[in-house]
């Protein structure tokens, strides 16, 4: 045959395809996620999340330590308080639970870069991502409290804040209280893309936040729009965002391929609880080679546009980072 172009002599041998590959991850932009229990000598596995543990603050250690032997250098803190009220006063107390995990964590391991999820429904009674009014979630309302609870895990120690609510307004409104305060240094990793998923279902129970009645869809992004989330996202920016995100991941990777092309902040994908337990689901079945799976979609997400990636799986990609292998 007579051809010039021959796309598979650049496959031929492992070595002429890593030399030729055009997505690469590196430890650095990989972010696990911890959870944080009141209570005492708690490492806790999480039912619906195989592999994956609450833990009380005297066992916080554990999992600090093996995140800083994987390479991986960041981890984002979910408190799950003793108390909840209606107001979520757990959330912005200075002996909250997620204050003193900051305190543990940046006093032993330095190393690491502590990022907290901003959001109530982990303190409040009715499990909502904010302040109630009748059955409404009411949003400048809310405001308030997240901007008290962004600057409460800044004093703490956080590195950086991430609200995750969907409240319209509030990347603008904890930027004004953080400056206020002085922490103008600390960045906003807005959770600007956050859709009202199916894929979060494990998560709550990792988090003892499913909500007591209704569901978030007033306040979540609908699936169906694109759009919007760049909107949403523009919004974002505007209003001080240093970061911005889309969530889920791996069912959202055209929203986050679109937020890549239109914007130049730094993009964080959040591949989620659903995503990891079918993953361990049909793995534990021998359905799926887990590894492979794994590798192929991580590199999804940073080939549509991931700068970042928030993963239960980051211990292990970042593995398989340090051996070569993807």
């Amino acid at each position: 045959m007579d051809m010039t172009d021959r796309p598979r002599r650049l496959r031929k041998t492992q070595l002429l395809r890593d030399m030729t590959a055009e997505t690469h991850i590196s430890a650095n932009s990989l972010v696990y996620p911890v959870f944080v229990i009141e209570g005492e000598n708690i490492r806790e596995e999480i039912s619906s999340m195989p592999g994956q543990y609450r833990h009380s603050i005297d066992r916080l250690g554990e999992i600090l330590e093996k995140t800083v032997a994987s390479g991986v250098r960041a981890v984002l803190l979910f408190g799950i308080p003793a108390h909840k009220d209606e107001q979520g006063s757990s959330a912005w107390a200075e002996d909250g639970i997620v204050q003193r995990a900051l305190e543990y964590g940046k006093k032993n391991y330095p190393e690491l870069l502590y990022i907290t999820d901003v959001c109530m429904c982990e303190y409040t009674s009715h499990g909502h991502c904010g302040i109630l009014e009748g059955d409404c979630v009411h949003n400048d309302k809310t405001l308030e409290v997240l901007a008290k609870t962004a600057v409460s895990h800044a004093r703490a120690g956080a590195d950086m804040v991430a609200p995750s609510d969907m409240m319209d307004g509030r990347i603008g409104y904890i930027r004004r209280a953080l400056d206020r305060e002085g922490f103008c240094d600390i960045p906003i990793m807005a959770y600007s893309a956050k859709y009202a998923s199916a894929f979060y279902g494990p998560f709550r129970t990792a988090a003892d936040s499913a909500p007591a009645f209704g569901d978030r869809r007033s306040y979540q992004m609908d699936c169906r729009n694109i759009r919007e989330a760049v909107y949403e996202t523009e919004l974002d920016i505007k209003e001080g965002a240093d970061i911005v995100m889309v969530k889920p991941a791996l069912s959202y990777l055209d929203v986050a391929r679109e937020i890549r092309k239109r914007f130049d902040k730094p993009l964080a994908l959040y591949s989620v609880s659903g995503e990891y337990s079918m993953i361990k689901a049909a793995a534990s079945l021998g359905y799926i080679d887990e590894e492979r799976i794994i590798k192929e979609t991580a590199l999804s997400m940073f080939r549509a546009g991931a700068d970042i990636l928030i993963t239960y799986f980051a211990h292990e990609i970042a593995g398989y980072i340090a051996e070569g292998s993807i």
